[in-house]
């Protein structure tokens, strides 16, 4: 009994192998739509879509990007030249002044007074002079006629020449103390924007080295724009202008562009060859006093003849490691992996160095998404017409 039993659960086995076998080979002759569309859809599914973009080549002036601080021209610290007590402000804090224009006053009575007396002995000493000149001319007459001797023609000479002297040092001190009555009006020096006034009225301040600062002037336009250059762009752009001004631009901390323009004004006598670098100063005009002495710059050094370059944009540019890289799109429509060499940027774009030919198709938008040798659907885009690139060099 138990055996029968074995004999038919095996031979229910054999028929249920056989029908599979002939379900498999039906529907491989009749075709399976589920199986046949998934088949179908593979390639299609693999195919990631991305934006691909023909790289540029443009001429381009080499361009090299520094930061720097404002600097002003004339900085001054003003300071009494005269003892004495303020009794006048005329300026406002920050406030804009010409060169002469009147800032303190410092008491001048006594120093009128030391005019006034200078002034009386000067006159003492002229009437002096006069006097000995006509004694003197009077004892040349008498000379003659042997009326005196000799010496007191001699004493009397003597005494015009120290009676002279006398009123050269009259008005020497008149001179010294007219200067110094001068000095009790502080004025600008220069034209410029003057700081807040650091002592007020009724201080009393002396002169000399420990004299106080009354306040500070810096003069507005033109500014200087100070800050350090590599080796490579003094001998590039610097070293041989022939004269001729090399142009910079310069732009501030809450600009992306640079709104001004200006010149190279000097060079430092030597490089520092502890970083390599050379102390360079620029000179921009500043008619609206916006930019102020220590101001964040960015400084944009141009120079030499334009070349063509390849251009793209960062949007492409795919990190490995250390390398830079992008990927290339082939005549098989496939990703191909391009180690590239990066230079600066050009109006929104990266210069290439080498690793990419002009014409080039490379993927610009989907870098992230796709493997090299992967299959994609291109997208065509415009380079120039990307958000412009605001990454720093590479």
């Amino acid at each position: 009994m138990s055996s029968n039993r074995k004999r038919l659960g095996v031979a229910a086995t054999v028929l249920l192998v056989i029908a599979g076998v002939a379900a498999i080979g039906s529907s491989k002759h009749t075709g399976d739509p589920a199986i046949g569309s998934a088949h179908a859809a593979g390639p299609d599914a693999e195919a990631t879509q991305v934006g691909v973009a023909v790289v540029l080549s443009r001429p381009v002036t080499e361009r090299q990007e520094y930061s720097g601080r404002l600097a002003a021209i004339d900085d001054i610290a003003i300071r009494p030249l005269v003892s004495g007590t303020i009794v006048g402000v005329h300026f406002k804090d920050a406030s804009l002044v010409r060169r002469g224009d009147l800032l303190f006053s410092i008491d001048p009575k006594p120093y009128q007074a030391e005019v006034d007396r200078a002034s009386g002995l000067l006159a003492a000493a002229q009437a002096r002079v006069a006097f000995a000149s006509a004694d003197a001319a009077r004892a040349e007459r008498l000379i003659a006629t042997n009326a005196i001797s000799r010496r007191d023609l001699d004493e009397k000479i003597n005494a015009l020449h120290e009676a002279q002297a006398t009123v050269k040092t009259a008005m020497a001190a008149l001179d010294s103390a007219r200067i110094n009555l001068g000095y009790t009006r502080v004025t600008a020096p220069v034209a410029g924007r003057v700081s807040r006034a650091e002592l007020t009225l009724g201080n009393t301040v002396s002169s000399g080295a420990s004299a106080p600062l009354l306040t500070n002037l810096v003069s507005v336009s033109p500014i200087y724009a100070s800050f350090d250059v590599d080796e490579q762009t003094y001998l590039a752009y610097l070293c041989c202008s022939s004269g001729a001004p090399v142009p910079v631009s310069l732009g501030l901390a809450n600009e992306t562009g640079y709104s001004r323009q200006g010149v190279i004004d000097s060079l430092d006598n030597q490089l520092d060859s502890r970083s390599g670098t050379i102390r360079v100063r620029a000179r921009f005009d500043n008619a609206d006093g916006a930019l102020l002495p220590g101001l964040y710059a960015r400084i944009r050094v141009s120079g030499g003849q334009s070349h063509d370059r390849v251009l793209i944009n960062d949007t492409a540019v795919g990190t490995d490691q250390t390398r830079k890289y992008v990927l290339v799109v082939d005549e098989q429509d496939r990703a191909q992996y391009r180690q590239v060499e990066l230079g600066n940027l050009h109006d929104g774009l990266r210069i290439v160095l080498s690793g990419l030919e002009p014409g080039e198709k490379i993927i610009v938008n989907g870098v992230q998404r796709v493997r090299p040798q992967e299959k994609v659907s291109v997208q065509p885009v415009e380079m120039a017409n990307l958000a412009p690139s605001t990454k720093p060099a590479a």
